[in-house]
């Protein structure tokens, strides 16, 4: 796995998601690198890590990251999660509260969306969305036309300012070819619902749990509209929550740190430093 490894200190561990890579970061880490270490990877078959023969389910991705975490002895870790790498990080979270220091969440898998009983328990955009993706004609629209990575394409969607040409051709060297975009196809197919995949439903849910009783400190970013995570979710985990700070960021949709990413930078860094004087 390929990833960024910058500053000194107790670490900070930026884990991105669909169908981006640690370059998600680029301008929000710096804010960080003179109060801790900094580290991104790219997930396993996305941006310039490699692209084994694998299923890419969540199973897949999670062993690479907890064998990453395990590889470089990190110890007392502060998460910051988005996406995919929401699902990834809280699941270690959950299962290794010992060696978490603090969380960071914007646009994540979590309550009271996620998991959804069915399609019609999420909101009329997003049952649209993933009856689409995971439906007959996904396979199609995401190995074959590129539907996500492509200009005009989903990821351009998610974001509210345009995406400059610079930015799109990073996203997209990953995956420029039908084979190196099975893995982007894979992830809408692992989102939990309707009790489906039951592994990560089960993982949702249980650290949906855990993110109610743990007292580790949690900084939960939102933006509006937002996608996953818009204002209402904010107020459910701030009465929820035992240690929460809810941040508006600005405006934004799903890719908040191509949208908004000084703003994040700012709060992460405000955040940080109050936490390390306590």
């Amino acid at each position: 796995m390929a990833y960024i490894d910058e500053g000194v200190g107790d670490p900070i561990l930026f884990l991105h998601g669909q169908p981006t890579s640690s370059y998600l970061w680029r301008n929000i880490m710096p804010y960080l690198e003179d109060q801790s270490r900094v580290i991104a990877p790219d997930n396993i078959g996305f941006g310039k890590s490699e692209q084994p023969d694998l299923n890419y389910t969540f199973d897949d991705h999670y062993s690479y990251i907890d064998g990453f975490i395990k590889k470089l002895g990190l110890k007392n870790i502060t998460l910051v999660v988005h996406d995919w790498g929401s699902g990834l990080g809280l699941h270690y979270a959950q299962l290794n509260p010992d060696n978490i220091k603090a969380i960071v969440t914007m646009e994540s898998i979590i309550a009271p969306t996620f998991p959804a009983k069915s399609y019609d328990e999420l909101r009329p955009d997003l049952a649209g969305f993933f009856t689409m993706v995971q439906g007959v004609e996904g396979r199609k629209m995401l190995i074959d036309n590129n539907a996500w990575l492509k200009e005009g394409g989903f990821l351009d969607g998610f974001i509210v300012r345009p995406l400059d040409a610079v930015a799109l051709a990073e996203y997209q060297k990953a995956h420029n070819t039908a084979k190196s975009r099975k893995q982007v196809y894979q992830w809408p197919l692992e989102m939990p619902i309707g009790k489906k995949p039951r592994n990560v439903h089960n993982y949702v849910s249980n650290y949906n749990k855990w993110l109610e009783e743990t007292d580790k400190p949690w900084l939960f970013l939102y933006a509006t509209p937002g996608a996953l995570n818009p204002e209402n979710v904010a107020d459910y985990w701030a009465k929820k929550a035992k240690n929460i700070e809810t941040v508006y960021i600005g405006a934004g949709l799903h890719y908040v740190q191509e949208d908004q990413p000084y703003a994040i930078g700012r709060a992460i860094s405000d955040w940080y430093r109050r936490l390390q004087k306590k």
